[in-house]
């Protein structure tokens, strides 16, 4: 396992990234603030008028710590990914349909990079938030290399599975990460498309995100439906190490929700329609489906955390945890913007956030031991 590498240890730098973008989140939608993305100047006003300068000086750390930490994870874990696509084990695991799907965790990571350098770079640096619009073409450009780098693999990957033998009733939740990775580049997509005053960069954006937003949602559902039925004829759980999986439709449901979110935006902007309840409903309803499921989630994991978790023992899946806790906060902060400012919401964000950052250390501490 040391000298092997695994893809699915992109979810490390894909977690880093959604926490660091968490704060950011935060300050967007709980805090009042001039019309647009929120900036540095802006929210050290807010807390000098509110006394918050403290906690807001935390949270700015979580930024720059774990934002730092997604773009040296990301450049590591891509130097080993091309060093091992050389590899004749590269070559089997890519013409498996059983093993492939993890290679989806490479482009969720990468397309994080774009919420990272929005809410946190942008948010720091005034050369980019006073100029944000100057680099709308050149994001559009970089997004749409990766937008074409993943529907070529998806297409790929799929005529793999249908080509080969493939036996549906052996996947697990993992093999989500087809609607995820595609949701992650959508979703990067539809913030181009909602934030760009250029009306051709702007439709540009959104048909292609509407295009691999489509193509996500439906494999979604077709996977989702496949691995509920797959499970309802299981005899017990499936093994340790396909638990942590078990949440990732959490944030996946987040970033279609968001998506959906962005593209009402951007009818709004350049079509003048007006969605203020369209707003309330593309997010309410995804985060009660995702409170329920969370609540069931993490009762089918009970004995799991029981038994399994504190084990001294390591596997990529871990990872895994991340991501659930830090959706559910980010359309927790949504759904206060969208539905009703109340202060359980804002609690809820809160302490979701930080089960996230404490998921990771330990997470990290486990891998740090278990690489030494």
């Amino acid at each position: 396992m040391k000298k092997s590498f695994n893809p699915l240890v992109f979810l490390a730098s894909l977690g880093a990234g959604g926490i660091a973008v968490g704060p950011f989140v935060y300050f967007q939608y709980i805090l009042e603030h001039p019309k647009g993305l929120v900036t540095l100047p802006q929210l050290l006003e807010i807390g000098g008028k509110t006394g918050n300068t403290a906690i807001f000086g935390v949270m700015m750390a979580v930024m720059v710590i774990f934002g730092l930490l997604h773009f040296a994870l990301t450049f590591k874990f891509l130097a080993d990914f091309f060093k091992w696509k050389k590899s004749t084990d590269y070559k089997e695991y890519i013409g498996d349909p059983q093993r492939n799907t993890s290679i989806l965790a490479l482009f969720t990571s990468i397309a994080m990079t774009f919420n990272v350098f929005i809410g946190v770079i942008r948010f720091f640096t005034p050369l980019f938030y006073n100029n944000f619009q100057a680099l709308m073409l050149p994001a559009l450009i970089a997004w749409g290399i990766l937008w074409l780098a993943l529907m070529s693999t998806e297409i790929k990957l799929l005529k793999t599975a249908f080509e080969k033998e493939f036996d549906v009733d052996k996947i697990s939740f993992g093999w989500l990460l087809h609607p995820f990775a595609l949701g992650m580049v959508t979703v990067a997509g539809t913030g181009i498309a909602a934030l760009a005053k250029a009306p051709e960069i702007a439709h540009i954006a959104a048909f292609m995100s509407t295009t691999s937003g489509v193509m996500g949602f439906f494999l979604f559902l077709v996977k989702l439906f496949s691995i509920f039925k797959s499970h309802f004829e299981m005899k017990g759980l499936p093994e340790r190490q396909f638990l942590p999986s078990f949440l990732i439709v959490i944030p996946i449901t987040t970033i279609y929700a968001i998506s959906v979110f962005r593209m009402g935006h951007y009818m709004e902007k350049h079509f003048e329609f007006h969605l203020d309840w369209f707003f309330t409903l593309a997010i309410l309803v995804p985060f009660a489906f995702q409170t329920w499921y969370f609540a069931f989630g993490l009762t089918m994991l009970k004995n799991y955390f029981k038994k399994d978790f504190f084990k001294k023992e390591y596997y990529v899946t871990l990872w895994a945890f991340i991501c659930p806790f830090v959706g559910y906060a980010v359309l927790g902060a949504f759904l206060y913007k969208a539905f009703v400012p109340s202060s359980i919401i804002q609690g809820v964000i809160i302490a979701s956030l930080s089960l996230a950052i404490a998921f990771y250390v330990f997470v990290s501490a486990r891998f740090i031991k278990y690489r030494s």
